[in-house]
This record gives C-alpha cells, structure tokens and sequence, in this order.
C-alpha cells in the first residue's frame, strides 16, 4: 500500500467518500486539495465505456480550451521552405526537414506537440518508435498534419488539448492549473466534455462515461457527476 503524505492525507479528508460532486464543486475542491508548492496542473480523467481494442471505437481529438491550459506549450514543425518560415513566423519552439527528422530519432523529444506537413509525413512515420508512446506522433485526424502550419501552432499555443482514449478505456485531459478561478476550470472542463461527448463511437452500446475524476498534480482523486455539467 503506497504510503501518503501527511498533507495528502489532510486533503483527502475533504472529499466525502460515496459522493458524486458537481463539476462546479469539484473544481472548488481542486482549488483546495492542492498538495504542491508549486502552481498544479488540473486534470480530468474520464472512464469511458467503449472498447478500445476496436478501431471504431477509438475516442480521439482535439478541442480549444477557452481559458487555455495555463502553460505555453512547446511545438517544433516538420517542415521546409516557406512552409518552415510561416511556422517560424507563428512562434514555433523548432523547425525543420531531415535534421529535425534525425534528431528526433535520436531521442529528441523536449516539446509537447508536433505538427508535420503532409510532404515530410513519409519519413516523419519513421519516428512511430520515439513520438507514438509519447502522443507526439502527427495525425491529419488532431490537424496536425496540415499545409496550414501557422494556424496549427497558433491553435497549440493559444491552449488547444488533444485527447485519446487509452488501453484501459481511460481518457486524460488537463483544464488548467490551480490559479485558475473556479469558473475557468468549470468553462474548461465544460468545452472539453462537450468534445469528447460528440464524439461517442456509433457502435458504443450503454453508458458511455462511467466514472469522471478530477484531481490536481499528486493531489487526491475529487469523483464528479459529469450529468451536472
């Protein structure tokens, strides 16, 4: 049994065990449950009811938070030509061809998004190895891989999050940090749901979100009723 920290401990303490709290009040709890010294990140983990191990059953995407994320995220840009200057242009952390490709199967992979033009896709599936684990990998399904490159690096800078559901049936999205007010948690949360719902698989029979917690970086799980949205 993993020992908790005292301060966790005490945390833990205000969540009232057996109740489903409403978004609104979850992000209140958040706000309170804080554990770290530093500004947490708030998450949302959805369990949903679908089968992952089938392909049309897969839930991925990307929304736009309205109120961001709270962390200005780094993005580099496989790309060349004038395409490699719109992306510079735009504000990306790194851009490049062949030698970004390299370093990237060498390793490199200190960002959090990757976007690639469709004519460098063929050796960018190359790096399925080092991105795919990691949900780096560009896909034309999150508009990462786009002719439109400034306005994908914009969109990921301005605090667009992309999700996918895991082998567990779990799905993982952060709505901020702990700064934030209860409002922009709440507005957040509300703009990635709505996402996640419209894409419910067809082929998906019965409850579709079983279980939603929202917790802050290693601060206890707060169990919301996300019917109360």
């Amino acid at each position: 049994m993993t020992k908790r920290s005292k301060a966790y401990r005490a945390a833990a303490e205000k969540i009232q065990s057996g109740i489903l709290y409403t978004p609104a009040e979850a992000a209140k709890l958040a706000k309170a449950t804080s554990v770290t010294s530093f500004d947490s990140t708030v998450d949302v983990v959805l369990r949903l009811g679908v089968d992952p191990r089938k392909a049309d059953q897969m839930v991925r995407g990307t929304v736009s938070l309205p109120h961001g994320t709270g962390k200005t995220a780094r993005v580099v840009v496989f790309a060349q030509g004038e395409k490699a200057e719109q992306a510079i242009a735009a504000g990306a952390d790194e851009v490049g061809g062949d030698e970004l490709i390299a370093k990237v199967a060498g390793g490199y992979t200190d960002f959090d998004a990757a976007v690639a033009t469709p004519d460098l896709m063929g050796k960018v599936g190359r790096l399925g190895r080092v991105l795919g684990p990691r949900g780096l990998m560009p896909n034309p399904k999150t508009g990462t891989v786009t002719m439109d490159v400034a306005k994908a690096v914009t969109d990921i800078k301005g605090g667009r999050i992309e999700f996918r559901v895991d082998r567990a049936a779990n799905l993982n999205f952060v709505i901020g940090k702990v700064s934030f007010t209860e409002d922009q948690l709440v507005e957040n949360f509300r703009a990635a749901l709505e996402e996640v719902l419209r894409l419910k698989p067809a082929t998906s029979k019965g409850r579709y979100i079983l279980k939603a917690t929202m917790a802050t970086t290693m601060g206890p799980g707060i169990p919301m009723d996300v019917a109360k949205a």
